[in-house]
């Protein structure tokens, strides 16, 4: 199968679908693999690395979308629309109940769209979601330290305090894979932090983890409307698994008790965002201020460390890569009720659920869409 590689293009977004090792394991089983110039050049994949793992380079992006199977990190953007076409598999993170203009484009062109967010495992977990989880929330913390300081518009705290001056309360909100990630981090670096989450079995689990540094609380809107007003920076850490929008759970009135300069820092953004005030933000222009209340609502957090990410990304979409290379795309899906699950748009028609129902569009089933590729 020819695979593509094309450049990213969304502000600040240094990731790439394949780093040259993964490269040279494609084309060790055979595979032919399209990189389009520059593409990891910024994390120091450059095009000669690529090349000595098999690649051929594209000069310009079509190149890369010529392909069978495009894989790339983020949703396409409207730059790119016209390389959309009818016959081709996209396999990158999509989070279309967020974009409706993507997925007309999607519907129109009759793209076949893999979605790395819906992908399952066998737990029924999310194996290409996880690692990004993983490192928004740590890094959420470290944006969430940025947004207090005075210069950036915070209340000028220090997240760990120092002796006789309390750290800074952080409330997590979300026990998830991010969640867990960004209470790690503010509890290693001191500060005085708060979870909530709706399943006490996962409070239970965080406690035995954490220990009595850390608080956890039962996620419910009176807790909410009780801690926010003493949190100087808030974690929106919500999941809604399957593509699906996330909740809004704090809503602009609510905001307004927080102490002005304080900070949000919003990982579910590319869901929508939990906070009513939350809009998407780019690495150029990370924050603005709402509310009086400092907000970072970036939509692709895992760019700011793109050498990290793309390498633990890779790692995990690598398998299915292969998987779709070697099968074709119709069987591996077939054959793969996890994979399946991935499966956003097929040949003009909505396959996730959640999409349709977020978007309000019909919805076709798996097997219709598998009788028709």
């Amino acid at each position: 199968m020819l695979i593509g590689i094309p450049k990213e293009i969304k502000k600040h977004e240094y990731r790439v679908g394949a780093t040259p090792a993964i490269v040279k394991e494609l084309t060790a089983h055979g595979h032919s693999v399209i990189v389009e110039q520059g593409a990891g050049e910024k994390i120091g994949f450059t095009d000669a690395k690529f090349e000595e793992a098999g690649a051929l380079i594209g000069r310009q992006a079509d190149e890369a979308y010529r392909a069978d199977l495009v894989v790339k990190v983020k949703e396409p953007q409207p730059e790119e629309f016209n390389y959309l076409r009818k016959g081709q598999t996209l396999f990158c993170y999509l989070h279309l109940a967020a974009e409706p203009v993507l997925t007309r484009e999607l519907l129109e062109k009759n793209v076949t769209a893999i979605a790395y967010e819906t992908v399952t495992d066998r737990e029924g977990k999310l194996p290409l979601l996880t690692p990004m989880s993983a490192i928004a929330g740590r890094f959420s913390i470290q944006a969430g330290a940025a947004c207090l300081q005075l210069n950036n518009g915070g209340k000028g705290m220090l997240l760990s305090g120092i002796a006789g001056v309390r750290p800074a309360r952080v409330l997590v909100i979300g026990g998830g894979v991010s969640g867990t990630e960004a209470l790690r981090a503010a509890l290693g670096l001191g500060a005085d932090v708060t979870v909530l989450d709706t399943k006490i079995e996962r409070l239970r689990e965080l406690d035995l983890l954490f220990g009595p540094k850390l608080r956890t609380r039962l996620s419910t809107q009176a807790v909410l409307e009780e801690l926010l007003p003493e949190a100087d920076l808030v974690i929106g850490a919500v999941l809604a698994k399957l593509g699906k929008r996330a909740p809004r759970l704090i809503s602009r009135q609510m905001l307004k008790t927080m102490e002005p300069g304080s900070a949000v820092v919003d990982i579910s953004i590319d869901q929508g965002g939990v906070f009513e005030t939350s809009r998407p933000t780019t690495h150029e222009n990370p924050t603005y201020i709402e509310e009086g209340i400092v907000h970072y609502c970036v939509t692709n957090m895992p760019g700011a460390v793109a050498r990290t990410s793309t390498e633990a990304l890779t790692n995990a979409t690598l398998p299915y890569i292969i998987t779709l290379a070697e099968k074709g795309v119709k069987r591996a899906l077939k054959e793969d009720a996890n994979l399946l699950n991935g499966l956003n748009t097929c040949l003009g028609e909505v396959t996730c659920e959640p999409v349709s129902m977020d978007l309000g569009l019909t919805l076709a089933s798996f097997d219709r869409a598998l009788s028709r590729l």
